[in-house]
């Protein structure tokens, strides 16, 4: 008789917490009893934090963490053969719509014109009025024009052998690194 009582309470007590956990106000939605981390501590950005020897609550990322949303780039700045590789590999995915061109060219007076000119002729302000050393590359002309778009959108991200030109990649999105590559081709016609 011991036994069924035990059991008979055993089934009571679960069907009790049952009718507890269950709750039809979705906005308690009852007692959580695994609540797996779910209500894991915060800590502001530069808090301080005693568990870690540096005293900080930011942590650096591990070595190899790619951000989410962030595609690495494979090639690398001041190499010839990647930038040749670049040329070889990488196809602009845009097609050359009077959009893509006129959003080109928004972004060529943004962060091209300065250096390269008006018309790409690398005759830009900061080459007339010698606060460039020496005169930009013409981007009209057969030396760019006879590149494929691979290899000038990895001049335009890692920036030219010579250094004379700087990285632009932490600067120009790739979608508008692409679309400028369509204005300057429409730029020598």
């Amino acid at each position: 008789m011991h036994m069924k009582s035990l059991k008979n309470t055993i089934i009571i007590a679960l069907m009790l917490m049952t009718v507890v956990a269950c709750n039809m106000d979705k906005n308690h939605p009852g007692y959580i009893y695994f609540p797996d981390m779910t209500y894991s501590q915060a800590s502001e950005t530069y808090a301080t934090n005693d568990v870690f020897e540096n005293g900080f609550a930011m942590r650096l990322p591990v070595d190899g963490t790619i951000p989410r949303g962030y595609t690495p780039y494979p090639y690398k700045a001041k190499s010839f053969q990647d930038q040749v590789n670049a040329g070889l590999e990488l196809v602009n995915p845009l097609q050359p719509t009077p959009e893509n061109i006129t959003e080109g060219k928004r972004q060529f007076e943004i962060f091209c014109m300065n250096c390269h000119g008006v018309l790409g002729k690398g005759d830009g302000h900061l080459y007339t009025s010698k606060l460039f050393p020496a005169k930009p590359t013409s981007l009209v002309e057969a030396f760019v024009q006879g590149k494929p778009d691979g290899e000038i959108y990895h001049v335009i991200t890692m920036g030219s052998l010579s250094g004379l030109m700087g990285q632009h990649g932490s600067q120009i999105l790739p979608e508008n690194r692409w679309k400028i590559i369509h204005y300057v081709r429409a730029l020598a016609k």
